[in-house]
């Protein structure tokens, strides 16, 4: 992360004059470059929006979505307050994502200004260098080398290296005998960036890997010294797409695998991280971008307060609160009372990175963020029901709500508690702007 903030001084320019012609804005200045005017307001807050169920449902986008950004964007094509998309979405990249919004919103989005949740992998360099089996889909070797992985294996790649592996679908059982042939090296992490096509083929080989400690020419080994590192992004048990009803995400296939790795082993499968919203890490970083755009725009206000926009309590509501409580905080990670507090909220230590790997992880600018507040706004156009009336007392609703969060986050009803429940989008940007007193020229 060293530098990394004049390195996006640099791109910014660039890639927001890219994102301007795709999204077809015509004006002077694009999205998040050049001078601010003094007589323009200044925010002293950024939005964090999620995309499925908030400004799309699968190739839908939502009415309310264009509405909330023609606030949002002048008539020159520049954003009026700083906006990053945090989305639990893994199967492209980062640039791809941004074309998408362009399309879909009218105003030119860069890849600076979304993160998915496998962005925080670009962290954890010690992991860089080793052999990595990635599973999910799209692109998957691309996103991992992107993200700075330089030694990838596929599912598709393992298979075909071990083909006697893969056996419950008969039809894809191999018609003759065959030896392994091996073209990779010896695995040493497993990463996974979302739901996969082929669950059970997936399920099998991850199972197998973490049973041999990477070495398919072996058989399963009792674990007493546990498994390879696991890292994970998005623990989404559902999303909304085009549906009446929400369809499994990759928090459902991080519950078959956990099951019966336990199943298997009579041990919990543990994770080195895991990445996406509701993690800590993630809030981070979006922080960071969120500070970065009004550094580019030269706005002279600390930007004091997030506001975080989603339709998923367990996720969105979940993350922006528990990210609430560490800026509420106010001290370093490493003083025991913030510490304690995360993992009382989590219920455990590997939602959050290990003290020592801060300083890795984290240089000082990112992990001194200038809010003091996250707020977290729930929409009703996503997996939270748009259809049930919008309750006159939010936590005695939700204290009897069945927790479809991560295994690893421990249920609390103030963490899945929104500070407002709004219809749509739109809703949220003019509550927003109402509560900031914010009125863009």
């Amino acid at each position: 992360m060293r530098g990394l903030l004049s390195l996006y001084r640099g791109l910014y320019t660039l890639s927001n004059r890219q994102a301007r012609r795709k999204a077809g804005i015509v004006g002077s200045r694009c999205g998040l470059c050049g001078t601010q005017s003094n007589s323009k307001p200044q925010p002293s807050f950024g939005l964090l929006f999620d995309i499925d169920g908030v400004l799309v449902r699968g190739r839908m986008p939502i009415p309310a979505a264009k509405k909330a950004f023609e606030k949002l964007v002048d008539s020159q094509g520049q954003f009026v307050v700083p906006v990053v998309f945090v989305t639990n979405a893994g199967n492209c990249l980062r640039q791809t994502k941004a074309d998408q919004l362009s399309h879909i919103l009218g105003v030119p989005i860069t890849q600076d200004q979304v993160i998915m949740s496998h962005s925080p992998l670009r962290m954890f360099k010690k992991f860089h260098d080793k052999c990595v089996l990635v599973s999910g889909q799209g692109p998957v070797l691309e996103i991992a080398k992107n993200l700075g992985f330089n030694n990838v294996v596929s599912i598709d790649m393992l298979r075909e290296s071990y083909p006697l592996l893969d056996m419950v679908d008969h039809n894809r059982r191999p018609k003759l005998p065959s030896n392994p042939i091996i073209t990779h090296s010896k695995i040493e992490a497993v990463i996974l960036f979302g739901e996969p096509i082929r669950w059970e083929t997936n399920l099998q080989l991850i199972t197998d890997i973490l049973l041999t400690d990477g070495n398919l020419n072996s058989g399963h080994q009792s674990q007493k010294t546990g498994h390879l590192p696991l890292l994970a992004c998005n623990m989404d048990l559902m999303w909304m797409a085009e549906a009446h009803s929400p369809r499994f995400g990759h928090g459902t296939f991080l519950v078959c695998l956990e099951n019966i790795y336990k199943k298997i082993t009579g041990k919990d499968l543990k994770y080195e991280a895991l990445m996406g919203k509701p993690s800590e890490l993630t809030y981070h970083f979006a922080e960071y971008l969120i500070r970065s755009q009004a550094m580019q725009r030269q706005w002279k206000l600390p930007i004091t307060t997030l506001y975080a926009i989603g339709d998923n309590l367990m996720t969105d509501i979940y993350g922006a609160n528990l990210y609430n409580c560490y800026l509420e905080e106010k001290v370093a990670r490493k003083n025991p009372k913030a510490m304690a507090k995360l993992v009382t909220a989590t219920g455990s230590t590997t939602a959050v990175p290990r003290e020592e790997e801060i300083d890795s992880l984290w240089e000082s600018e990112l992990a001194m963020p200038s809010a003091t507040s996250c707020k977290s706004i729930l929409v009703c156009t996503g997996v939270y029901n748009p259809k049930a009336e919008v309750p006159t007392d939010a936590n005695d609703c939700i204290k009897e709500t069945v927790f479809h969060g991560h295994r690893d986050f421990r249920f609390d009803p103030a963490l899945v508690e929104p500070g407002h429940i709004v219809q749509d989008v739109a809703e949220a940007v003019d509550l927003i702007f109402r509560q900031e007193k914010f009125v863009p020229q």
